[in-house]
């Protein structure tokens, strides 16, 4: 693929609306500004690590394509808050933007599209030049409902839990790689995330009694991520299973405490078992049944007897 080939396509179809080109490193700003320049309906930009391309792109699509929705510039190092900002005030029906280690990204940016793009939902900023007093003025997006926070510059806990207590859609967290998180963060985030399903706190600075908030507090979560997370031990990992509702994966990779040798573990609940019972053996199991199976089925390598109860209770 060249930049020629890319102006032609651009030229022949004004009715693009979706335009993906990851790690195509021959590609430049000519390629972007002819899509923008011929495809004023487009919605969606995924160009995702190429080196070359710059601000000069990106201020093509923000003047140009006003109906743009997903946009991915993750790796493209070039790319500054001058050409995020445009997008930002241009592109105002955007719904996601996901960027990854742009370091000259920065809270300027992030500040932007909370101002200017109040319908996005899914935000992330992996490895990014972000602080927390950036990431704060996420808490204007109603609708935001995915948060990926992985790897940044500097995160405090309380913008953490301001976040999560008013994005009250808010569904899945990814604090990834953030190692000031802790243990009072993830109670707070138990207790306020009245929708959240997923949380990744792998490489996080968390002991048991994360866990054991998870499960005292949260009656939606059901993936839990805490790899890494050095002082997680056997007790977290059976106090969250025997007492959480709603949990349906754990991932402990590398919790060396833990004396269960598996990575992810997933609860086959009581009530799911007691369903089963009620069916006489001569009777065939319905099929939303197998398939409840499927979602909640065990699997363990190799576990501990300590654990043990966690899974028979």
């Amino acid at each position: 693929m060249s930049d020629n080939g890319v102006c032609v396509l651009a030229f022949k179809c004004p009715g693009l609306l979706r335009y993906t080109a990851y790690r195509c490193k021959q590609l430049s700003d000519t390629s972007i500004i002819a899509v923008a320049s011929h495809c004023p309906l487009l919605q969606k930009v995924h160009v995702g690590n190429q080196d070359k391309l710059t601000d000069e792109g990106l201020k093509q699509l923000g003047s140009k394509c006003r109906e743009l929705k997903d946009i991915h510039f993750g790796q493209c190092y070039k790319i500054s808050d001058e050409g995020m900002i445009v997008i930002a005030k241009g592109c105002l029906k955007l719904q996601r933007i996901y960027m990854q280690e742009n370091k000259l990204v920065t809270d300027q940016s992030v500040k932007a599209f909370a101002e200017h793009c109040p319908e996005l939902q899914y935000v992330g900023f992996m490895g990014c030049s972000v602080t927390s007093k950036g990431v704060i003025h996420l808490t204007k997006l109603r609708n935001l409902s995915s948060l990926d926070l992985r790897h940044i510059t500097e995160l405090d806990n309380e913008t953490v839990m301001e976040i999560v207590k008013r994005c009250k859609n808010l569904s899945s967290l990814n604090l990834c790689l953030n190692w000031i998180i802790n243990d009072r963060c993830v109670e707070v985030i138990a207790k306020e995330g009245q929708n959240l399903k997923e949380l990744y706190l792998v490489s996080c600075k968390i002991t048991d009694y994360a866990l054991i908030a998870i499960g005292r507090y949260s009656m939606t979560i059901e993936t839990v991520d805490v790899g890494w997370c050095k002082e997680i031990t056997d007790q977290g990992a059976t106090l969250i299973a025997q007492s959480s509702k709603s949990l349906r994966y754990l991932g402990l990779m590398r919790c060396d405490k833990v004396r269960v040798d598996y990575q992810v573990v997933c609860f086959l609940h009581n009530s799911i078992v007691n369903s089963l019972m009620s069916y006489p053996l001569s009777f065939s199991i319905p099929t939303p049944v197998y398939y409840i199976l499927y979602i909640h089925f065990i699997y363990i390598y190799n576990y501990s007897y300590a654990c043990l109860p966690a899974f028979v209770n």
